[in-house]
């Protein structure tokens, strides 16, 4: 588990860094935010943001315009291939990887916090039809890739955003706030036939002004692009139906331990019942 920064701790746990807090999530500040990291004045962040992250520029290609256009970097592919094998769960994105059994609509108990699926998707019923299967939750810091991509073949429905605050997705930030139900986020369902109906949320964080899905009613394929975040650390939730995916049992016991493993971008990280 990341170490949380000074500036995290302050926002979070002084009251005056509440005060801060609650104007920083006004989603005004975000778009006024995200609007100059658009801008060519935003380049000059560049050098310092990739100096304090380790980022290895070298992997990506890099005609930058602005920070977003840095933020949202394409990798160069060699340096994420994608487990072809159709049977294979490949990771969506990079992230710290958490892994949970949905049972009695309880999906995410993180931080002495419990986070139901239809308080995650504001769709009861649709919420439903997932009791027994599993939630997997990948955690994307500042430093990570963060484009995103199809993790098998299929066709999506069109995309469902629910608007809401702006809170940061580290794991500090759930000890006083319900952060998957209150930031804003997109999800759709994705009908595949290898992996079946499965859900993909995608969840904005403290300065992601924008969840940037390329596709509505789409056919994918595996490895495709799906989307990108711009600025700021974001988390992508999957949900799966009931004996449609075989998770290592590992990442259900480290979870459980409060651990989480660091993924790529497709990395194999399970495979379908039916391989």
């Amino acid at each position: 588990m990341q170490k949380e920064s000074f500036g995290i701790r302050f926002l979070y746990h002084t009251f005056l860094g509440r005060v801060i807090l609650k104007f920083l999530t006004m989603r005004f500040v975000s778009v006024w935010v995200g609007a100059f990291l658009n801008t060519r004045f935003s380049k000059v962040f560049i050098k310092s943001f990739v100096k304090k992250n380790h980022i290895p520029l070298e992997e990506y290609y890099t005609d930058f315009h602005s920070f977003n256009d840095f933020f949202s970097r394409k990798i160069r592919e060699e340096f994420r291939p994608i487990a072809k094998e159709n049977h294979f769960l490949v990771s969506p994105s990079d992230g710290y990887l958490s892994a949970y059994k949905i049972e009695d609509g309880l999906v995410l108990p993180v931080k002495h916090s419990e986070y139901s699926i239809s308080s995650l998707l504001q769709n009861e019923n649709l919420a439903s039809k997932y009791k027994n299967g599993v939630c997997l939750v990948l955690r994307l810091c500042v430093e990570h890739y963060h484009r995103y991509c199809y993790f098998c073949d299929g066709v999506k429905e069109k995309n469902i955003s629910i608007p809401g605050k702006l809170h940061t997705v580290r794991p500090i930030a759930l000890e006083k706030y319900p952060v998957f139900t209150e930031n804003a986020r997109e999800y759709t369902v994705l009908h595949t036939q290898t992996f079946g109906d499965v859900i993909q949320v995608e969840v904005g964080a403290l300065f992601v002004g924008k969840i940037q899905n390329f596709h509505e009613e789409y056919s994918f394929t595996k490895g495709e692009e799906k989307g990108t975040f711009l600025f700021g650390g974001s988390t992508i939730v999957l949900l799966f139906l009931n004996n449609k995916v075989q998770i290592p049992e590992k990442f259900f016991q480290d979870t459980a331990k409060g651990l989480e493993h660091s993924v790529k971008m497709g990395e194999k990280i399970g495979e379908s019942i039916s391989a």
